[in-house]
C-alpha cells in the first residue's frame, strides 16, 4: 500500500484528499503545516507527498529544500499560486511536479498514479541475495534458500537493508542513512548504524566478522554487494 503524506493548511482539503486517497487503498498521513510535515516525512517514511506552498509557519518551497537535504521522496505540489516563477521555484528545489487549486481529483489521481509508476520503473528488483538469504522488499521476507528457517527482521532493520539494497554497489553515507532511516535530527548518532549494521551481519551473513555483502567504507558509510 503506498504511503501519502498530505501537507495542507485548510482542513477542507486534507479532508477531502484523505476520503478520496483512502477509498482508493492509499495509507494517508495528514500534516498542517511544514514543522509537522517534516516531522511525518522522517518518522512516518511516506511513499510520496502532496504538498501545498502557502503553509502558516514554513513556505512550501522550504520545506521541499529541506526534505531534498535527506530524502528522495517524490512531492507533488498542489497550490493555488499559478504563476510560472512559482512553478520553476518548487520544481527547482526538487518537486517533481506541480497541480494548481482548483484542482480536479481525477487529475490529481493520475498524478499520482504516474508518479507512482516512475517509481516502480527505475526500482531494483524485488529481490535480491544475501550469501544464503533471498530478501524480498516488497514481500519483507528473508528466507534461506537452503532450507532453514526465515530470518526475522525488526522495522529499523529493515529500513536499513532496504537502504542499502536499493543502490546496490553505491557508497551510502553514514548521515544518508541515519537521515533516511531516523530522520535528520539523528545525522551524527553514527552509534545506531554500527549497532544495526552489526545485528544486519549476524543474522545474514555468514561470517558476520567478514562480511561480504555487507561492507563498511571507514569513516564515509556503508556499501551494499549483492
Amino acid at each position: 500500500m503506498t504511503r501519502v503524506l498530505i501537507v495542507d493548511d485548510e482542513p477542507q482539503i486534507l479532508r477531502a484528499l484523505r476520503i478520496n486517497l483512502t477509498a482508493r487503498q492509499y495509507d494517508v498521513i495528514v500534516a498542517a503545516d511544514g514543522t509537522q510535515a517534516l516531522h511525518a516525512a522522517a518518522h512516518e517514511h511516506p511513499d510520496l507527498v502532496v504538498l501545498d506552498l502557502g503553509l502558516p509557519d514554513v513556505d512550501g518551497v522550504e520545506v521541499i529544500r529541506k526534505l531534498r537535504t535527506w530524502s528522495p521522496v517524490p512531492i507533488i505540489v498542489v497550490s493555488g499560486r499559478a504563476g510560472s516563477a512559482d512553478k520553476v521555484d518548487a520544481l527547482d528545489a526538487g518537486a517533481d511536479d506541480y497541480v494548481t487549486k482548483p484542482f480536479n481529483m481525477d487529475e490529481l489521481l493520475a498524478r499520482l498514479r504516474a508518479v507512482t509508476r516512475r517509481l516502480a520503473e527505475a526500482d531494483v528488483p524485488a529481490t535480491s541475495r544475501i550469501g544464503a538469504y533471498e530478501v524480498d522488499l516488497t514481500a519483507h521476507t528473508v528466507n534461506d534458500t537452503a532450507g532453514g528457517d526465515p530470518v526475522h527482521l525488526t522495522r529499523t532493520e529493515w529500513l536499513l537493508l532496504e537502504a542499502l539494497i536499493r543502490h546496490p554497489g553505491a557508497l551510502i553515507t553514514q548521515r544518508q542513512l541515519l537521515q533516511q532511516v531516523w530522520g535528520p535530527t539523528y545525522a551524527t548518532e553514527t552509534q545506531y548504524l554500527r549497532q544495526y549494521m552489526a545485528q544486519l551481519r549476524r543474522k545474514l551473513e555468514s561470517d558476520p566478522a567478514r562480511p561480504r555483502h555487507l561492507l563498511t567504507e571507514p569513516g564515509m558509510g556503508y556499501r551494499f554487494l549483492p
